[in-house]
């Protein structure tokens, strides 16, 4: 089965890659690797904002990790020209949630992407990665991730 066809099997459509909200490039492609942005927890409703164990609940955020997940699908659909086959393995995510001062359970909320990546690539989805609580994330929004793909 197709990547494509196994992202409609579950029930999602790509969006239109975000752009760029400062000084930076969406992806780099260096040899065979392709550095993502960081990818908010944003949708065509606004997605979700917020302070994570404060007025975000933990089950929110892991569903603001799962955006994250879709945003980053589409920069990759972006950097391989609509080739999603072309990806090799998800080497690296890095999460970034915007944390209350009494909320620690940060990886469970990355699940939320890493899981995600399990589900559309199955094993070439498995990754190493980092999640850490952060004070604020840009626009208000409560998760970020960022990530480096492997492509043929």
């Amino acid at each position: 089965m197709s990547i494509h066809a196994r992202i409609a099997e579950l029930g999602i459509t790509l969006p239109e890659p975000a752009k760029p909200v400062a000084s930076y490039v969406s992806y780099v492609r260096s040899g065979e690797q392709i550095f993502i942005s960081g990818q908010l927890s944003n949708d065509a409703n606004g997605g979700i904002k917020g302070t994570v164990g404060v007025d975000v609940t933990p089950e929110q955020a892991a569903e603001a990790a799962r955006l994250c997940g879709v945003n980053l699908l589409a920069q990759i659909n972006a950097a391989v020209d609509g080739d999603l086959d072309r990806v090799v393995r998800i080497v690296k995510l890095g999460g970034f949630v915007q944390a209350g001062p009494d909320f620690e359970a940060i990886p469970a909320v990355i699940n939320g992407c890493s899981d995600l990546m399990v589900q559309v690539f199955g094993d070439a989805g498995k990754h190493s990665r980092s999640a850490v609580g952060v004070y604020k994330l840009p626009l208000g929004f409560a998760v970020e991730v960022d990530a480096v793909i492997e492509v043929k």
